[in-house]
């Protein structure tokens, strides 16, 4: 299996299938795909649609967003799950404001630097929104190359240095074919080849594939399964900003008490969410999404 051959037909099979995102069309702004990197990590598809397009109504800019408070962006996440992300995505966008003059940098070792930007949605923004070569490795990346090339059913719950070297030699050496074979490779994975139930008889590269001419041997360790959200601290956190996020001021301790019943884990949960820069104190007794509002008195 040459390069070319594997990255050709990756993206030939891209180029009929691949769903219609709207992220994916053409002239898509820069800070359109950084936004729907973000959202997209440990969401789904489905969750992250009409969120992306909420977000992008109200601040169609890194400006826009850099110039609203941090709870506004709270607020607009929503249920996305993981809301740290809105708080760090308006940090990036008031980053890219003092830093490139509002305009999403699109050099790697820039967009590296941002708030919240790290290996994977740095270099899937150089090249979905700016054309370059540069392996883009996520979860789906990962498996594809671990099994088409590797022969491997698995490949691991992290990226690692080996997995970005593996990708990139795949690639084409044309920036924009480049790009291109990364959104195939990771669309092949999120839609069939899949961790639980792959569709071999629809992949492209059946025929060279490592693992398919192994016997599709499963991994030799236990499946991941999804991580429980009943009655864990996310769960009494998520109730928590629910609450903040309704709230056109700071809401009371007695208020809050009502969201969960075990005083413990309630007070972890909200230690954590101010710990984690989402939700600040005022006064003695009540909270607020953090930036909801003018600075909250120092205690003296």
């Amino acid at each position: 299996m040459t390069e070319p051959t594997f990255a050709g037909q990756v993206s030939r099979w891209y180029e009929q299938h691949a769903r219609d995102l709207p992220w994916r069309e053409p002239g898509v702004s820069p800070w359109a795909i950084l936004v729907s990197e973000v959202m997209l990590q440990q969401t789904p598809v489905a969750r992250v649609l009409p969120a992306w397009q909420a977000w992008l109504d109200r601040w169609p800019t890194p400006a826009a967003l850099a110039a609203d408070s941090p709870a506004e962006a709270i607020r607009m996440w929503g249920r996305l799950g993981y809301p740290r992300r809105a708080v760090r995505l308006r940090e990036c966008a008031v980053a890219i404001v003092e830093r490139h003059g509002g305009d999403v940098p699109d050099r790697l070792e820039q967009l590296l630097a941002l708030p919240g930007v790290g290996t994977y949605t740095a270099r899937a923004v150089a090249a979905f929104a700016y054309g370059q070569r540069h392996p883009v490795v996520d979860t789906n990346v990962r498996r594809v190359v671990c099994r088409a090339v590797a022969g491997e059913p698995d490949a691991g719950p992290a990226t690692r240095p080996a997995d970005l070297v593996a990708t990139e030699e795949l690639l084409p050496v044309e920036p924009a074919a480049a790009a291109l074979a990364s959104a195939a490779i990771m669309e092949l994975g999120a839609v069939v080849c899949t961790a639980r139930s792959p569709r071999c008889g629809a992949c492209p590269v059946e025929a060279t594939c490592a693992w398919r001419a192994s016997g599709q041997v499963a991994p030799a360790g236990p499946t991941r399964r999804p991580q429980r959200y009943a009655g864990t601290d996310r769960q009494v956190r998520g109730l928590l900003l629910g609450v903040l996020r309704e709230a056109t001021g700071p809401v009371p301790h007695q208020r809050l008490d009502q969201v969960w019943a075990d005083d413990v884990q309630r007070a972890r949960a909200l230690a954590g969410l101010v710990t984690d820069g989402l939700v600040e104190p005022v006064g003695e007794r009540a909270f607020r999404l953090i930036g909801d509002g003018p600075p909250a008195p120092v205690a003296g």
